[in-house]
């Protein structure tokens, strides 16, 4: 290819998705070093990108029918010579092909392709493709199609200075980050548990913990705090996506669930202690070495809440209350020492 490709890659949604994207983004990159790459996701999860040095352009979907025309004829006005679904939906689909790109390749896990007539590449990969893989590999996938080669599944992201100088000043000194929330009320890890951690590392190694939840979780910082004997910093300040990367970034370790939050700490290098309930730990692992992931033995043998839980729904499920607070703090004693 003599120009230069300007690659769109279309994936809506979530914080940990377009985290992961990265992997994808940093073979493109190697394999083209001059390409542009533009992103195109959800408004709420677009400021994220500002962190990804390989990215470029991002690109917001539309927010309404009426912005659609508009936005498609900008789609196609820029010259784009790649588009990448990731999501491979009726929408998605169709702006791919509005690009007027002379390569559009997608991937479809598990299910059938929509509109493949619309790409020159669609893959379908059978269910059981992540049985064994990470979900980067599925967005690794589609590169396959288009002959750029797999090199790495890095994913980075390199926080603003001045907003890490600014989260050192917020954790005064912790070694340990807890942020205990989670999208599931029922992937969340009893508050008492935090504590006992939390107070074990005070008692034993005089270790200072900060902790931090998003807008919507402050109730279970609540709770941590009520069980709480020892002291412990409570950052209150509201924080934008790359402010929490700096966070993040400023902390030795993180305990945290499986969350969006728990790639972004991977992809700026903090350590990660991950506890996971029932989700498939090889799909959502953080991305990187050193980090630890818990979760119980599976399937449960002393289910916590018989009646209410559906083994097969992570997102139904209290799998992750199994974990046990000495395996916890085995973890956490280890990555701040």
């Amino acid at each position: 290819m003599s120009a230069a490709p300007h690659i769109l890659v279309i994936r809506r949604r979530y914080l940990g998705d377009i985290v992961l994207l990265g992997s994808l983004l940093r073979n493109l990159k190697l394999h083209w070093p001059a390409a542009r790459l533009a992103v195109l996701c959800e408004p709420a999860y677009a400021p994220i990108l500002e962190l990804n040095p390989d990215v470029d352009e991002r690109w917001l979907f539309p927010q309404s029918a009426a912005a659609g025309p508009g936005f498609l004829w900008r789609v196609r006005r820029a010259g784009f010579t790649h588009a990448l679904d990731l999501d491979n939906r009726d929408k998605t689909a169709v702006i791919a092909r509005a690009t007027g790109a002379a390569v559009r390749a997608t991937v479809r896990h598990g299910e059938r392709l929509h509109f493949a007539s619309l790409y020159t590449s669609a893959a379908q990969v059978p269910r059981e493709f992540l049985d064994t893989r990470h979900i980067t590999d599925l967005y690794l996938h589609v590169l396959a199609q288009i002959g750029v080669p797999i090199a790495t599944h890095e994913t980075r992201l390199v926080p603003r200075a001045d907003e890490v100088a600014a989260a050192r000043t917020l954790l005064r000194g912790a070694r340990l980050l807890v942020h205990p929330g989670s999208r599931s009320a029922w992937r969340i890890w009893p508050a008492q548990n935090y504590a006992r951690v939390i107070d074990a590392l005070h008692a034993e190694r005089g270790i200072a913990t900060a902790i931090i939840a998003g807008p919507g979780e402050q109730s279970t910082v609540d709770e941590i705090f009520r069980h709480l004997r020892s002291p412990a910093i409570r950052i209150e300040q509201r924080l934008s996506v790359t402010q929490l990367a700096a966070l993040f970034a400023a902390a030795p370790a993180l305990v945290c669930h499986d969350s969006g939050p728990m790639h972004v700490a991977a992809a700026v290098g903090t350590r990660v202690i991950a506890l996971f309930g029932s989700q498939p730990l090889n799909i959502w692992k953080p991305v990187g070495s050193g980090h630890v992931t818990l979760q119980p033995p599976l399937p449960c043998v002393n289910c916590v809440s018989p009646g209410q839980c559906i083994p097969e729904d992570s997102y139904h499920n209290h799998c992750v209350r199994n974990i046990t607070v000495e395996r916890v703090l085995a973890a956490a004693r280890e990555a701040v020492q």
